[in-house]
């Protein structure tokens, strides 16, 4: 967050732009559809011509940040029609489902968490642009710098904690400690029977396919370099264990290559999401 204009972080906005880059660069079909978060991020006209922008040396990190976004939308939707009604988005940053599926997030009640300032600026662009904060998406602010207990905020936003939910974190992680992450994950583990937690991690450099290496080095130096270095990295059999250690009793690994199996299979560009980044897939 920039402490000054309370702005979304940086990650928060190439996330975004990367999403709209996927539309407007690769050849449809598109895995996934999103220029929302880029007209909230309003980076200027020149923000294509920005380094981490080039269309040729961050595809795989873009395809990458839409194959994650389109499983998790895939696994609410799938989720809404078991009848869980509860979805939470932890560090939504720009996240933009209750603007562009108005009638899926319909369906649920989305409670998005983040810093104050990043979404209290969220909020003001919303309302710029005319979308505005209808009932549905509850903006749960959480100061999470002065540990504030965010499962008491978002109870008091009216999530139900005796009903399932699906707790989704992604591009988190990797800034948590372990202690941090475990915390979280044991209490993520106490909700209703019947919740899903859905959380991003990054995997150790030496477990990358060879080609990505170089990228993931080099994203890893600009992390430490703005300030917000990668603290925790796990091999997928790691972050299954702390996940039991927590208390889940259903934990899935869902490795980067399998959604790559799964949303770019077909396609004859070669667009094919790098390697570094899996999911942790645990219900309760």
């Amino acid at each position: 967050m920039d402490e000054r204009t309370g702005a979304p972080d940086s990650t928060a906005v190439r996330t975004a732009l990367w999403r709209a880059m996927h539309v407007q660069v690769d050849p449809p079909p598109h895995v996934f559809e999103d220029e929302i978060g880029l007209r909230l991020a309003a980076p200027g006209p020149d923000w294509r011509r920005r380094p981490d922008m080039d269309p040729d040396i961050t595809r795989g990190f873009r395809a990458a940040v839409v194959a994650r976004a389109r499983f998790i939308e895939d696994l609410i939707d799938d989720r809404a029609d078991q009848g869980v009604t509860q979805y939470v988005i932890l560090g939504a940053g720009l996240d933009t489902f209750a603007q562009r599926r108005p009638e899926a997030a319909s369906r649920v009640r989305v409670f998005e968490v983040d810093q104050p300032g990043p979404q209290a600026w969220k909020r003001h662009r919303l309302d710029e642009l005319g979308y505005g904060v209808p009932d549905w998406p509850h903006l749960v602010p959480v100061d999470f710098e002065a540990s504030e207990d965010w499962l008491k905020q978002l109870a008091a936003a009216g999530f139900d904690t005796g009903s399932p939910a699906v707790i989704v974190s992604t591009g988190v992680s990797m800034y948590l400690t372990q202690d941090a992450i475990a915390a979280t994950l044991r209490q993520i583990a106490g909700l209703a029977p019947g919740s899903t937690l859905a959380m991003t991690f990054l995997l150790p450099v030496e477990l990358l396919d060879a080609a990505d290496r170089p990228g993931f080095r080099a994203s890893m130096e600009g992390a430490r370099a703005s300030g917000t270095p990668f603290i925790s990295l796990y091999e997928p059999s790691e972050m299954l264990e702390l996940a039991r250690e927590a208390g889940f009793t259903d934990v899935r690994h869902v490795s980067g290559a399998s959604l790559a199996e799964r949303y770019f299979a077909d396609r004859t560009d070669g667009l094919r999401p790098s390697s570094g980044e899996d999911l942790l897939l645990a219900t309760i």
